[in-house]
């Protein structure tokens, strides 16, 4: 099945973030739905989400956003900018700024994205908004050392190559043949349909070079166990089994580890992009987290305003 294209937005914003840093939101659906926040990975963006916004936007309202330097949020022009805090500072924004007071939200990260939520998940702006969590394909710690994209035996030669490879300066360049074929090897798994292959290349080689290498560093030195051990709000994980960037230890580990875990779903035979991978099965797993732990879906006037530009 060729996957879905980006829906259109009902609306559009750019929110500012506590650095002022300026990030592109898109909100999907009705007014007055139950809300879903979706935060994206690492090299991706709102594009990411597309099968997921259009199974859910007819009757939820989807908040989605570009993570800092990919997509429509620009580039930062440091590399200081990037950081865990950065990451909760722009999901606390982008939730300020489209949730209404005391309205609570299902919160949905893929990866990065998910690192995001573990690393708000101390804030009492995100306690209070956080109704339910998904943590799908992510992991808190230790990622280049327990990634396995190279096919080498565990130690600190495999951890050593494995960060040059995942933070290489060289451009990716166009989508060709071989970009896909490697593509697939690291990040989908072996029976992935060859459009979603293409659909997941085009979004990645998007990402500008910068936000790809800054992102890394912050990767390569991740511990976001505290943020897990605070993590309170009913919180469900997902993973492919076979992911080789956020192998299925990380998320077995997560679920042992919430305090209010809801278990773990392990997808077979799918890879680390299991949103456009798998796009049902994650779908259907956050309408069930939605019809679960959201009791109203009636917001007030949005908070945030100030931040908030329309149409940018």
């Amino acid at each position: 099945m060729t996957p879905r294209l980006a829906a259109v937005p009902r609306r559009e914003l750019t929110v500012v973030s506590a650095d002022g840093s300026r990030l592109h939101v898109e909100v999907h659906g009705p007014e007055g739905a139950p809300a879903i926040v979706l935060a994206h990975g690492w090299t991706c963006s709102t594009r990411f989400w597309a099968a997921q916004i259009a199974g859910l936007a007819r009757d939820h309202r989807v908040i989605a956003y570009d993570q800092r330097g990919h997509g429509a949020s620009p580039v930062p022009a440091t590399y200081a900018a990037y950081s865990t805090r950065a990451l909760a500072d722009d999901l606390e924004a982008v939730a300020a700024a489209t949730l209404a007071p005391g309205e609570q939200a299902v919160f949905a990260g893929h990866s990065m994205g998910g690192m995001a939520l573990m690393a708000a998940a101390g804030r009492p702006g995100f306690r209070e908004r956080a109704a339910a969590v998904l943590l799908c394909s992510t992991g808190p710690a230790d990622l280049v050392a327990e990634a396995t994209v190279l096919p080498l035996k565990p130690g600190r030669a495999r951890t050593w190559l494995t960060a040059r490879v995942l933070g290489a300066r060289a451009p990716l360049g166009p989508v060709t043949p071989l970009s896909r074929k490697v593509l697939k090897y690291g990040t989908m798994g072996p029976g992935s349909a060859p459009d979603r292959v293409d659909a997941c290349a085009r979004i990645v080689h998007a990402c500008p070079r910068r936000a790809r290498i800054g992102w890394s560093k912050v990767l390569e030195e991740l511990d976001l166990w505290a943020g897990v051990r605070a993590l309170t709000a009913p919180t469900a994980v997902l993973v492919g089994t076979a992911d080789r960037l956020t192998p299925p230890a990380h998320a077995r580990a997560l679920a042992a580890a919430l305090p209010a875990g809801l278990g773990l779903t392990e997808l077979t035979g799918q890879g680390h992009m299991t949103p456009i991978e798998a796009p049902e099965a994650v779908t259907a797993r956050i309408r069930e987290l939605a019809a679960t732990y959201i009791t109203t879906g009636d917001p007030r006037p949005r908070a945030g305003d100030a931040q908030v530009k329309e149409g940018a």
